[in-house]
């Protein structure tokens, strides 16, 4: 949480804003997962969402949900994720956040995957199918490990269940930018900046803004209103399976034409 906290003060003081991509642990494999962090990191990441693979997600699209398929069939899961994040903090120190589905946490143990996640060096974690008001028991557990509990606020929250969510929230909170599913799309909603615009206004954490932002364009157009930007289905999509060198530098400038827009 500390670290995240961090980072937002950091680029605040220099006028800059974060930008917060996406992959999906596991896809192609956990090494080239590995591969992608370091390469996203020195490509200008600010922080970086690495999705833990579920069999039945309610958020994602077809792009992410075929990469927790292909993640899947190589059995990842979240003890492996823990791993993977242990062999990232000897290399780097970027903030990192698991985005994932309330089964498997459930499953896992709230207070045991909080101590293990915050002792592999997770900073925080992003449930898209656990309400802030369903969330006390692992808002508690991961507040005490030092985790990052990170809530989303969609178009159909009102403002006083986003003065509610900004309030529970820790690390920043995630507007979800659409009234739907994620994915690449070419355009993005009409009153989306007057949205955002009303959801700084009733907040005072850090705002970052996901799901169907694709281009460095959107990105310089959403930049003035929020605090960090986050971009996942775009980069699935160049990842698509393809275990080369040449992907991880495709990704690597894809990453740095992202960041340009938010310096």
């Amino acid at each position: 949480m500390k670290k995240i906290n961090a980072m937002f003060k950091r680029l605040a003081a220099r006028g800059e804003k974060a930008l917060i991509p996406y992959i999906t642990a596991g896809d192609p494999s956990l090494a080239m997962s590995r591969a992608l962090v370091l390469e996203m990191a020195r490509r200008g990441a600010d922080l970086i969402e690495l999705g833990i693979p579920f069999s039945d997600p309610l958020a994602d699209g077809p792009t992410i949900q075929a990469a927790c398929q292909r993640a899947l069939q190589q059995e990842v899961n979240l003890p492996k994720i823990l791993d993977l994040v242990r062999t990232l903090r000897q290399d780097t120190d970027i903030p990192l956040v698991l985005m994932g589905y309330y089964n498997p946490i459930l499953a896992y143990g709230l207070d045991r995957l909080a101590r293990d996640a915050a002792a592999a060096g997770v900073n925080g974690f992003i449930i898209p199918d656990l309400p802030g008001e369903e969330a006390r028991d692992w808002h508690r557990a991961a507040c005490d490990a030092g985790l990052a509990p990170v809530f989303l606020a969609a178009p159909t929250s009102g403002p006083e269940r986003i003065r509610k969510i900004g309030a529970l929230t820790r690390g920043f909170l995630y507007y979800v930018s659409v009234t739907g599913i994620t994915g690449a799309r070419t355009g993005l909603p009409e009153d989306l900046k007057t949205a955002l615009a009303a959801v700084r206004q009733l907040v005072s954490c850090p705002l970052a803004v996901g799901f169907g932002i694709s281009t460095p364009q959107q990105v310089r157009d959403l930049a003035p209103l929020v605090d960090g930007v986050v971009v996942g289905s775009a980069i699935v999509q160049k990842i698509a399976c393809r275990e080369t060198p040449e992907m991880v530098r495709e990704i690597g400038d894809f990453v740095a034409s992202l960041k340009e827009p938010l310096h």
